[in-house]
Order: structure tokens, then C-alpha cells, then sequence
């Protein structure tokens, strides 16, 4: 099993949630408003006048055969709007209850 932790622009919500449906996908766990940055670029996310936009993450825990296709997925969208923002972590899940 694997957790991968996705932190994107609260305008990709739906179609990062239409990515998880077709990768089956069910549970995860959503955080609406996240502020941050890219570590390279693309605007900030501050939920300020300045930097009005927000970010959100979603975090779900996977097969390990369903993590290329997810991830090739959310880099397409990514790439769609680079300027938006989107990345996605995957760490290894050792045990869960």
C-alpha cells in the first residue's frame, strides 16, 4: 500500500476528484484551504489580497498497482495549467488499522 498526499488549486477539485473515481480510488481525506507555494514556480497560494488563490489536499491510500496510473494522471492535469499548481507525494504505508 502506498499514501499519496496531493496538494492542488482549489480550481482542479473536481477533476482531481474524477481522477481518484477512475483509478478506484474510494477513501481519502480532504483539507479544503491549505496556503503555500511551489518550491520552483507558479504563483503563491495565500488566501491573501495579494495572492488571493488557496490550495486544498486530498490524501488516500492506494495498491501499489494503481500508483503510476494515478500519479500519470495528475501530471497530465498538472500540465494542463501549469500555473495553477499541483504535486503529489507517495510514501510507503508500513501498517494500518
Amino acid at each position: 500500500m502506498k499514501s499519496v498526499l496531493i496538494t492542488f488549486d482549489q480550481a482542479f477539485y473536481d477533476r482531481v476528484i474524477a481522477i481518484l473515481d477512475r483509478n478506484s480510488c474510494r477513501g481519502f481525506s480532504y483539507v479544503e484551504d491549505v496556503r503555500g507555494r511551489g518550491s520552483k514556480t507558479g504563483d503563491p497560494h495565500y488566501g491573501s489580497h495579494a495572492w488571493p488563490s488557496m490550495c486544498s489536499a486530498i490524501i488516500t491510500v492506494v495498491e501499489d498497482d494503481r500508483v503510476d496510473r494515478l500519479l500519470e494522471m495528475l501530471h497530465r492535469l498538472d500540465k494542463s495549467t501549469e500555473q495553477l499548481g499541483l504535486r503529489a507525494f507517495v510514501w510507503n504505508i508500513e501498517k494500518s488499522i
